[in-house]
């Protein structure tokens, strides 16, 4: 039997874990509280790669592995693949999720205003623990990795591995 979590308990906890460490803990330091959110994302994306890969054989090459992101591992967190993969061939991919469900019940209105500027800045950090998830899985899987989100639209998202050669 597959152990999962719930997606509200999966929401709760993102939403805690981000004002717990934007509004308490580090508040007059957000770049640490990045930081910090994006290492717990790293040691989860770290473990569940070597829970998803533990049956099958390494990887051969830097597409392959993340072909396995995009396909196994996505289905495996979210229950679909990633929905558009793209490379340069030269050590960057950006994978675009076109309904990103950790940020599906976020409001991208207001974006001009003082609280539209807050909501992308809270936005922005609910991305640093699926970027800290991407590049624990990929490190796994000896790819080391910095990974990056963009979002132009939600609840779309798009993320940039750039591979460190």
């Amino acid at each position: 039997m597959a152990r999962e979590v719930s997606e509200s308990c999966m929401d709760s906890l993102l939403t805690e874990m981000v004002s717990s460490y934007s509004n308490v803990l580090y508040a007059t330091k957000p770049e640490l509280a990045a930081r910090r959110i994006e290492a717990i994302g790293y040691q989860v994306g770290h473990q569940l790669s070597e829970r998803y890969t533990m049956e099958r054989p390494r990887f051969s090459d830097h597409l392959e592995a993340i072909k396995f992101i995009c396909k196994d591992f996505w289905s495996e967190l979210f229950k679909k693949q990633i929905d558009n993969l793209k490379t340069n061939h030269r050590g960057t991919f950006v994978l675009q999720d076109d309904k990103f469900a950790w940020l599906s019940r976020m409001s991208g209105e207001g974006s001009t205003t003082e609280a539209g500027n807050k909501t992308a800045e809270t936005t922005g950090m609910h991305l640093y623990f699926p970027c800290g998830i991407i590049r624990g899985a990929l490190s796994n899987l000896g790819i080391p990795c910095a990974v990056s989100a963009d979002i132009s639209n939600l609840p779309a998202c798009s993320f940039v591995i750039r591979i460190k050669v």
